[in-house]
């Protein structure tokens, strides 16, 4: 029993083996890893000089993986480590969202400290089978005349605000946001850029539509894919919330 003891206690010491590959080769917005297998969809974990970097798998060459960076790739060079993260691509949920502003992965961008949220919700999943989703015939308030008297709103419709620049589409989706009958709001704001975002949540939300808001941000100065998982992470707190 003693040399069994042994044995298990000397297993339980012992870090498990970890799949880590290399990154090979980097062409634009590409970056090739070899050694490492992994599914369309997964992340990916490298270092660089400015930190921790996520790069999500894409497709394949041969035996390597094409990856795409969720960031900049400055720094990044040949035969730098490549890990699996276990988490995919899932975001953070909670109510301690509420009132806040974050950037595509859950990093705060409005100076307030990261909430200790424990759940996370995943990013890509199945949609609502078709019988399974409630008909539209219940009247949406937006709190705007206008619209709740011309353009009637249901409960569970699409609606697509389409104008110009400057005419009022994000001074409109403010009045919604604080006007309407809506217990959350989730606020993406993707392609957006950075002086439009700080006056988005000032003067459109403002503290009364904060309060009851979430806003995501993916700037237009960042990656492509970086924006595209801001729109998917955005739709998945609106999930959770529903």
């Amino acid at each position: 029993m003693s040399r069994l003891s042994t044995l298990i206690e000397r297993c339980a010491r012992t870090q498990a083996h970890e799949p880590v590959g290399v990154v090979q080769n980097v062409v634009g917005m590409v970056v090739e890893i070899g050694g490492l297998r992994a599914a369309v969809g997964q992340t990916l974990e490298v270092r660089t000089e400015q930190g921790a970097l996520e790069l999500e798998v894409v497709g394949f060459r041969s035996d390597r993986l094409l990856a795409s960076p969720l960031g900049s790739l400055s720094g990044l060079q040949a035969g730098t480590p490549a890990r699996l993260c276990d988490r995919g691509a899932s975001v953070a949920v909670g109510p301690q969202l509420l009132g806040r502003v974050f950037d595509a992965f859950g990093n705060p961008l409005d100076g307030g400290e990261r909430p200790v949220i424990g759940q996370r919700y995943a990013i890509h999943r199945a949609p609502p089978p078709s019988f399974g989703r409630k008909p539209v015939a219940e009247v949406f308030s937006t709190g705007v005349r206008a619209v709740d008297s011309l353009l009637t709103v249901g409960v569970g419709q699409r609606l697509g605000i389409f104008a110009g620049a400057g005419v009022g589409k994000s001074t409109l989706l403010g009045m919604i946001c604080r006007s309407s009958q809506a217990d959350v709001n989730v606020v993406g704001l993707i392609g957006e850029r950075g002086r439009e975002v700080s006056d988005f949540v000032r003067h459109s939300l403002g503290a009364e539509g904060m309060a009851r808001s979430v806003v995501l941000a993916a700037t237009s100065d960042q990656p492509p894919l970086v924006r595209a998982h801001g729109a998917e992470a955005a739709t998945a707190v609106a999930e959770y919330f529903r």
